[in-house]
């Protein structure tokens, strides 16, 4: 998969060596670093591209039969399979087929372990960074073998929908391992910093992995280090460097969701069409995502995970001025400008969804506390500061009915 050209892509591996629009900068102790635009850039204007350090489609989505690329998370289903199988009718034919841009002609299994990538390029990629130490080969199928079980323990331990993926962790374990320059990706890594005291780290662990599991932390590293040992990183297999992993993972991880039939749509929207066939489109789309509702639900998307060095700089505003997404099919993130944003100012992302933030300033503070631990100070905060401390209308009415989980499980994929 050759990568977008010019200033629009950005990977860097060193904090204010970025180019183009932005650059990192350290703040402070408590926000740490930020990210700035380094001139003007105008609403809607594509900030930066970027790809990920390290990506993992999450193993529940995998397992209810979500195919995705083992390296990019493109779907690998056409349009018209995927909508076959959510909507459950498998004689459906979707009208202007050209729209939907998967070619699976061009898809490659991994002679090994037979993992499904998009192309040639993904398979190459994924193998010359990590998955030489993940292949399973002939034991893919072998319960007992120590990958197998690492992932079986994770999927009893958190159910749909996934936050943090414990494959993050471990691709991130192979890349090391893999690499020729070891001090050159634990440098890289290190900036994902958690910014977390110890005994905050643990929560974040224990609230990843739900109440219900909260004593099998210690068991879910045994299984990681039986699957995974380098003894170049044995802190990370340490209770306390697993647990600063697994925090790592937690507050850094962006979701990221892919879909052959959003992008069908969104190529239907676009076609020139006269008055009826735009009508006539338009109420079959309709009508698909409702019969999609009642059969599956919600649960659309390829889901995953990703790390992004750049994205992971941005801090939180419940007003932000920019937003993330991944239009391309695949875990390239786009981040993009919601306003006018001027040389030298801060770039801030929205760790809440759209109705999270429409909540009182009081319901915000106790998301962004429970979740990610910090008070936001940001400039709507700031002028509700003197708003009584209540809890907004919504969250009364929602009562017991949401749990601290379901929040960072939103957060985490919300895409």
């Amino acid at each position: 998969m050759a990568a977008p050209s010019g200033d629009m892509f950005s990977f860097c591996s060193e904090p204010g060596k970025v180019g183009g629009l932005v650059e990192v900068r350290f703040i402070d102790k408590v926000k740490g670093r930020g990210l700035f635009a380094k001139k003007a850039i105008c609403k809607g204007e594509n900030i930066f591209i970027e790809r990920p350090l390290v990506s993992a489609q999450f193993l529940w989505n995998a397992l209810y039969k979500y195919r995705a690329c083992e390296y990019c998370l493109r779907s690998l289903e056409t349009a018209e399979e995927n909508a076959r199988r959510l909507s459950g009718n498998a004689s459906l034919l979707l009208p202007h087929p050209e729209q939907c841009s998967i070619r699976p002609e061009l898809h490659q299994a991994c002679p090994r372990c037979q993992v499904m990538y998009c192309s040639t390029e993904c398979r190459r990629a994924a193998l010359e960074q990590y998955h030489q130490v993940l292949c399973l080969g002939q034991s893919r199928d072998d319960l007992e073998h120590p990958l197998n079980k690492l992932q079986e323990a994770w999927r009893s331990m958190h159910y749909p929908p996934e936050t943090a993926s414990i494959m993050l962790m471990a691709r991130m374990v192979a890349i090391v391992k893999q690499a020729q320059d070891k001090g050159h990706w634990l440098s890289i890594f290190s900036q994902l910093c958690s910014r977390t005291a110890s005994e905050q780290e643990e929560q974040i662990a224990l609230k990843l992995l739900g109440e219900k599991f909260q004593g099998q932390l210690e068991s879910l590293r045994n299984l990681f280090t039986a699957a995974l040992y380098d003894d170049h990183l044995s802190r990370w297999f340490s209770p306390e460097g697993f647990r600063s992993l697994f925090a790592l993972v937690g507050t850094n991880g962006q979701g990221i969701g892919t879909s052959s039939l959003s992008q069908w749509v969104h190529g239907c929207d676009a076609l020139e069409l006269p008055v009826q066939p735009r009508e006539q489109l338009d109420a079959y789309i309709d009508q698909l995502y409702k019969d999609i509702e009642t059969e599956t639900g919600d649960f659309l998307n390829c889901e995953g995970s990703g790390l992004f060095l750049l994205q992971s700089s941005c801090n939180h505003s419940c007003f932000p001025n920019a937003e993330a997404s991944f239009p391309d099919n695949n875990f390239l993130l786009h981040l993009t400008a919601l306003s006018d944003i001027t040389a030298g100012e801060e770039i801030c992302i929205s760790y809440l969804d759209c109705c999270q933030r429409e909540r009182s300033r009081h319901s915000r503070h106790k998301i962004l506390r429970e979740n990610y631990l910090f008070v936001c100070s940001c400039p709507k905060c700031h002028s509700q500061a003197d708003d009584p401390d209540v809890t907004s209308e919504e969250e009364e009415e929602e009562g017991d009915g949401e749990t601290e989980g379901d929040d960072l499980e939103d957060e985490m994929t919300d895409v």
